[in-house]
């Protein structure tokens, strides 16, 4: 935490403790609060200290003051990190393999949200929520995300994936699909040279 100037008080609730609750959170069927600070304190209970209320407001309020730059530093990192460990058996011809793809994330109605990522035109106003599109770098050996852009549901694939170009190291191999249509992909390979970087 030092690396990012992230300052926190030594409490049960510290950042790791919290990052570790969350991912929990997100790979767990039951997704809820509650379940999470379950997990907390059965980890506690086997450590012989002091355990918190089962009341989920700290675990919460906690959670929002993480900073978002934590969390593009863990992505990068951890990305960094499983693609240093490939091995020339692992890689194709001696090169590592990205896969490029695009999806689409729909976010709570706010008012922040609608302006940042307006819903779709065909849907009426206050019936729909904002949507953001992605696109998405993948490294095939790892398969962990190298890289993720966002911007609005009206924006083309093909832009996201220019986005994408300086996550590429030289000699990365590029696979995708069609981006859209039949020419899409092969026009941006051959003009961008992807296909060996």
């Amino acid at each position: 935490m030092d690396l990012l100037g992230i300052k926190y008080r030594h409490r049960i609730f510290d950042p790791f403790v919290i990052i570790w609750a969350f991912l929990s959170q997100v790979l767990d069927p039951d997704k809820t609060c509650h379940n999470a600070v379950s997990r907390i304190i059965s980890w506690l209970a086997s450590e012989n200290v002091e355990l918190p209320s089962q009341d989920i407001g700290g675990y919460c309020q906690a959670r929002k003051r993480l900073p978002e730059k934590l969390f593009s530093f863990l992505f990068n990192s951890v990305a960094d990190s499983l693609e240093k460990k490939a091995n020339d058996f692992q890689l194709w011809c001696g090169r590592h393999i990205k896969v490029i793809d695009g999806s689409t994330a729909s976010m709570p109605d706010t008012v922040e949200n609608q302006k940042a990522y307006p819903q779709p035109s065909s849907q009426k106003a206050g019936c729909g929520f904002p949507i953001a599109k992605l696109g998405v770098l993948f490294s095939l050996v790892t398969g962990a995300a190298v890289a993720v852009v966002f911007d609005t549901l009206n924006v083309h694939d093909l832009k996201l994936a220019r986005r994408l170009y300086e996550f590429l190291n030289p000699g990365d191999v590029l696979v995708g699909d069609l981006l859209g249509s039949s020419a899409s992909l092969s026009r941006f390979l051959f003009l961008r040279r992807f296909y060996i970087y």
